[in-house]
């Protein structure tokens, strides 16, 4: 059954979307109708992904784009040649995600996890505003927690100090505040944002996590499959149309914890991000 898409197909974006989450979405809005592009970092991986879900789906119109998170001159070049293929976006899923137990850095120069839950989403959304504005309307859902974690402004980075499990869960409250801020932001336009926690789920997102961490997760996890039927509806059906700057979960509005919603820090990230990413505020 279809959960509202009109007969022209919606263009939906899913990033992350050979694997886990990202997979089960694409597979999901492709099941719905909708055209899905793929953004991917692994052209193999990417390739073979692409193929199950036109061949699970039944649709011909799956399309793959290759793109690093953690590269901002890649994201840049593939937001460009999405825009330059499909003018119009109606939904852009950021549901990629990555969990490393020990510091890396970018060539940017950002640490990794910072880099690709946070910057880089926050980049490609901005790259494709224009192309979402173009769609009557559009819709931005992104996946993260109810982490309450805060963002430690004076040491972005962790470069005085680094804990994997805080700063991960740093970018996950950051995913919060970019939500909230981007919806204040697109207040008077079509184009509404909104966070989804998913819940536990079988990926292999945290397998560099301590043992007894993993073993929980794997304990209490739900199939991907599962939790992806809540982006989808969040993506595409009619009951949430006009819905922005909420956080939900299981189809429901959820309460993330204040500081989430405080406008000082929200815009103190927004504008420290776009320095970093070379965006104008």
């Amino acid at each position: 059954m279809r959960t509202g898409l009109s007969s022209e197909p919606k263009i939906c974006i899913v990033t992350g979307a050979n694997r886990g989450l990202g997979l089960a979405t694409a597979l999901g809005l492709a099941a719905q109708g909708a055209t899905v592009l793929m953004l991917c970092r692994n052209r193999e991986r990417g390739a073979a992904a692409r193929d199950e879900i036109a061949s699970r789906s039944g649709r011909s119109d799956v399309e793959l784009f290759i793109g690093d998170l953690a590269s901002q001159a890649s994201i840049r070049s593939v937001a460009s040649e999405i825009l330059e293929s499909h003018p119009r976006v109606d939904v852009l899923v950021n549901s990629a995600a990555v969990y490393t137990s020990k510091r890396r850095v970018t060539a940017d120069g950002l640490e990794l996890m910072f880099a690709v839950n946070h910057a880089g989403p926050f980049l490609l959304t901005s790259l494709l505003l224009d192309g979402l504005k173009r769609s009557d309307p559009a819709r931005i859902v992104t996946v993260t927690a109810p982490s309450t974690v805060q963002v430690d402004f004076e040491d972005l980075q962790g470069e005085a100090r680094f804990s994997s499990l805080n700063a991960f869960g740093a970018t996950k409250t950051a995913n919060l505040l970019f939500t909230f801020e981007l919806a204040r932001r697109l207040e008077g336009t079509t184009v509404t944002a909104n966070a989804v926690h998913p819940g536990l789920f079988r990926s292999d997102l945290m397998c560099e996590s301590p043992g007894l961490m993993r073993f929980v997760i794997g304990l209490f996890s739900k199939p991907a499959e599962r939790a992806a039927q809540d982006l989808v509806r969040l993506a595409v059906a009619p009951e949430f149309r006009g819905e922005t700057g909420k956080f939900y979960r299981d189809g429901r509005e959820i309460r993330a914890f204040d500081y989430a919603y405080d406008q000082e820090p929200g815009r103190r990230l927004w504008e420290l991000t776009a320095r970093l990413t070379g965006l104008s505020q």
